[in-house]
């Protein structure tokens, strides 16, 4: 599929509350057109619940239910059992949640649907804080980002959402960039054929909370992946594969310095040489294990 190839017809409307260039309302765009009608969102407290226009009117052409926090993964089971059970089987039920409503807050919720084995599929928008309440780090915030509540750098490298969803030994895992529209559209329509906890972690680049110009998301986000920071791929019923644009930079000299990306964001101007070496190390040593996988 080329990106001309996309459908035209748009479910989210132009006039939404999403700051310019936000990486979610990208993500969220492309996810839409792959869903379809035939499709609804549970969204938690996050980003979207603003970006998607206050009640009673919303920017989003599907039914759309708003959840407490903690309980995404466990409202969309709920309503895909009550669908099953009217026998109603096309519709798809979409949990879409920030990360700190993935990595965090709502990872009980998640792991408890995995568990399970209900029919869902959750996506982790992932903007690496929370950028809704004010930029306070969460799980999946980097190491060394700056965040209002890691004023000199997070000291902790961030969850690996992905590969956790990868142990509870669901169907279907993913990664995706609004950057790369046509694999995140490719791995949605996926993750849609598949019975079972599905789910696809995207990158959502945040040009308020990441301090970059908001014209320049989709060079941040390919920048993630081609430094190797943000490595696409997809787990399908167990088979680990890497995405066309991360494939080729299993060699390491096809990836580009991580300084590259870093330099981006003013939420890393806080960074010391040292520090860019830890991370390109721990960029090295990631991609030693995304290389085992793809030979098994």
């Amino acid at each position: 599929m080329k990106l001309k190839e996309l459908p035209r017809e748009e479910y989210l409307l132009r006039g939404h509350a999403a700051c310019a260039g936000c990486g979610a309302a990208l993500a969220l765009r492309h996810t839409l057109k792959a869903l379809g009608r035939r499709s609804i969102l549970v969204i938690p407290a996050c980003c979207t619940s603003i970006i998607q226009g206050p009640y009673p009117k919303t920017a989003v052409r599907v039914p759309l239910f708003n959840i407490v926090f903690a309980a995404a993964a466990a409202a969309a089971a709920g309503i895909s059992a009550g669908l099953e059970a009217l026998g109603v089987e096309d519709v798809t039920v979409v949990a879409w949640a920030g990360d700190g409503g993935t990595a965090d807050i709502g990872i009980q919720a998640l792991s408890g649907a995995a568990e399970r084995g209900d029919n869902i599929l959750y996506i982790c928008y992932d903007n690496e804080a929370y950028m809704n309440t004010g930029i306070q780090r969460s799980g999946a915030t980097p190491l060394g980002a700056w965040t209002t509540t890691t004023p000199t750098g997070k000291t902790e490298h961030k969850k690996n959402m992905p590969m956790i969803m990868m142990a509870h030994g669901i169907p279907y895992v993913a990664t995706a960039s609004p950057s790369y529209p046509v694999d995140l559209f490719t791995k949605v329509r996926r993750a849609m054929e598949i019975r079972g906890t599905k789910y696809i972690h995207i990158h959502a680049p945040c040009p308020t909370g990441w301090r970059y110009p908001s014209s320049k998301t989709v060079e941040v986000g390919r920048r993630a992946v081609q430094t190797g920071m943000w490595v696409l791929f997809e787990v399908d019923h167990g088979r680990f594969r890497l995405s066309r644009p991360s494939a080729p930079l299993t060699e390491k000299s096809r990836r580009r310095p991580v300084e590259e990306y870093l330099r981006m964001q003013g939420r890393f101007s806080r960074l010391t040489p040292r520090d860019v070496e830890a991370l390109q190390a721990w960029v090295d040593e990631s991609w030693e294990n995304y290389k085992r996988l793809q030979a098994e």
